[in-house]
């Protein structure tokens, strides 16, 4: 398994221990078995975006320090070059790059994801966190599946919703698709 999807684990053990939340409180607060929990901070799978996300809301930290281990620094604005977000390694079929992880206190948490075709015969990853989405596809067309509606968009076509229905992206034509996605 990949060192980052290790380290970030050992990080959020640690965490969790020291905010004296047992494994199961954890599980039950993200609405996931407690197996699939233990996996996830054992390093031994990997962490969806949308897990991480509930899970740096629950231990009351940024997500940066769960990524990274180190604190957001900038409070009056932050710049994040072209491909120069902090690599967010977590599902095969999504590649995310976060684009405001040195900005502290933020409200929102802005990615570039870049969607894989899924491989024919596999389902999609389904995922759900607290909160709304907002995705704005750049490039390529992606099916989302939000509470069994599916929902074709286009390069220039957005979409905003309830992110705590669950919810997945397929990229379709056989060709990956970008997207600018911000969970509020």
């Amino acid at each position: 398994m990949n060192e980052k999807i290790r380290e970030t684990a050992a990080r959020i053990h640690e965490l969790r221990e020291l905010s004296d939340i047992s494994t199961a409180q954890m599980a039950k607060t993200l609405g996931i078995p407690l197996k699939t929990y233990s996996l996830y901070e054992s390093g031994e799978t990997d962490i969806p975006a949308s897990v991480l996300f509930s899970v740096a809301q629950e231990l009351g930290v940024d997500m940066k320090v769960l990524l990274t281990g180190k604190e957001p620094h900038m409070n009056i604005y932050t710049v994040t070059r072209k491909g120069k977000g902090v690599a967010v390694e977590r599902q095969a079929d999504y590649d995310y790059q976060h684009l405001a992880a040195n900005f502290q206190h933020r409200k929102a948490e802005p990615f570039l994801v870049a969607v894989q075709p899924t491989p024919p015969g596999t389902s999609v990853s389904i995922n759900h966190h607290p909160g709304q989405e907002f995705d704005y596809v750049l490039e390529g067309t992606l099916k989302i599946t939000i509470h069994d509606n599916e929902i074709v968009l286009e390069e220039g076509d957005s979409i905003f919703f309830d992110s705590s229905y669950g919810h997945g992206l397929e990229a379709l034509d056989g060709k990956a698709a970008r997207i600018l996605a911000i969970i509020f």
